[in-house]
């Protein structure tokens, strides 16, 4: 069972930072063998979804009001543990992150830079290509859309 928490950058302790971006690198710098920095000076406008198991960190994004990253209210350094996807968690942090935003932000437009082999999985929970295919940090993405009807 997962168990989500939303947090905001000052509210980390030092473990809890640690677990986050320790994950963040064992994904995105060592499984996709991109050199990139990930320390971006946006963590802490951002509101941290963290996905835990037996009390340790396996999931993770960070949310943005609109404005603060994207035009549109985002969600972005989505991320589970190689050994854990088999468990749905991508799903389950995405749906988190979705309904932190609608409830915290009130935002119902939703928009993420996807690494485009993740469009089918990111269509599946409602988003939609905007544009065209582009590369960042040498990994092909694409901009997807997620409109809430209201």
């Amino acid at each position: 069972m997962l168990q989500t928490i939303v947090k905001r950058f000052d509210e980390f302790d030092a473990f809890e930072l640690y677990s986050v971006l320790q994950l963040r690198s064992e994904v995105f710098v060592v499984e996709q063998d991109c050199v990139y920095q990930d320390l971006d000076g946006k963590d802490d406008k951002a509101l941290h979804v963290l996905g835990l198991k037996d009390n340790n960190l396996v999931a993770y994004t960070r949310i943005f009001k609109a404005s603060d990253y994207l035009e549109q209210a985002s969600i972005g350094r989505v991320v589970v543990r190689e050994t854990e996807r088999k468990y749905k968690y991508g799903v389950l942090i995405m749906k988190a992150s979705i309904k932190a935003i609608e409830e915290i932000f009130n935002e119902t437009t939703i928009a993420l830079s996807a690494q485009t082999y993740l469009i089918r999985f990111y269509n599946s929970l409602g988003f939609e290509e905007v544009g065209e295919e582009y590369l960042e940090d040498n990994i092909p993405h694409i901009l997807m859309i997620k409109n809430k009807s209201v």
